[in-house]
């Protein structure tokens, strides 16, 4: 008989127990069921319905198998969140530790592959607000950024700093766009026409008339060819703006 899951315990994160990635002996595992499948299915069903619809009863039916089964892989479902979130990071390509490539480009690259990743699962950015995030695949991505701004000749009290104003750039702009994203989804709507469609209730508004000049500009364009070029200058000011501290010393 599978054992009774554990109820959820105090605990900073999955990964510093000794046992994460599967704690029990192969022996004793269901048949056809194993973590990274698990992983895998969570993050599908997370991309495909969102975290509030997210069950483990329900992805014990997309997997074919009883609630009980999971429970020999993970020890409850905050555990299994935090395993999706690293998964997830891990669609995140690292560029290779090249020293003689040009640290803004790599910036560029890292920033834009964290945007997508973002994007691609709106899910993302609300765990990691809620969990320590320093699984395998995401102390990987934050190792090699941190190799980045060191080849940028900052100062290394200056460092996180600087990591600091990338991450949250992109993670802000990231998560809005993924928010964007499953509103359209939801309304089922396109992004421009929804967009559009508000864009005429604002210019319909007194008080709003002095963005009317900024609304205009903004629809003349597909939006998502508008949000790609406003990432691109707002990264652009966050590089230059870590330049300029290099500077200063």
């Amino acid at each position: 008989m599978a054992p009774a899951p554990r109820a959820s315990k105090p605990q900073a994160s999955v990964w510093l127990n000794e046992s994460a990635g599967g704690r029990r002996k192969r022996s004793e595992q269901p048949a056809g069921l194993d973590h990274e499948k698990i992983v895998k299915t969570t993050v599908r069903l997370l991309d495909a319905h969102g975290l509030q619809n997210f069950s483990m009863r329900r992805l014990a039916a997309e997997l074919g198998v009883t609630p009980m089964s999971v429970y020999w892989y993970v020890d409850n479902k905050d555990d299994l969140l935090e395993y999706a979130l690293d998964e997830a990071f891990g669609e995140v390509p690292l560029p290779a530790g090249d020293a003689a490539a040009d640290w803004r480009d790599t910036v560029r690259e890292l920033a834009l592959s964290y945007r997508r990743m973002l994007a691609t699962h709106p899910w993302a950015s609300r765990l990691m607000g809620e969990y320590a995030n320093v699984g395998p695949k995401s102390v990987a991505f934050s190792t090699v950024a941190h190799q980045v701004m060191q080849r940028a000749g900052l100062p290394p009290e200056m460092i996180p700093g600087a990591l600091a104003a990338v991450y949250q750039f992109v993670y802000g702009y990231g998560t809005v766009e993924g928010r964007w994203t499953e509103l359209c989804r939801s309304t089922g709507a396109s992004e421009d026409d929804l967009f559009h469609e508000m864009a005429d209730a604002v210019r319909e508004r007194p008080q709003y008339q002095d963005l009317t000049e900024f609304i205009d500009l903004r629809t003349k364009m597909p939006m998502a060819q508008s949000r790609d070029r406003d990432f691109t200058v707002a990264l652009e000011c966050v590089i230059a703006g870590i330049e300029v501290m290099r500077d200063r010393g």
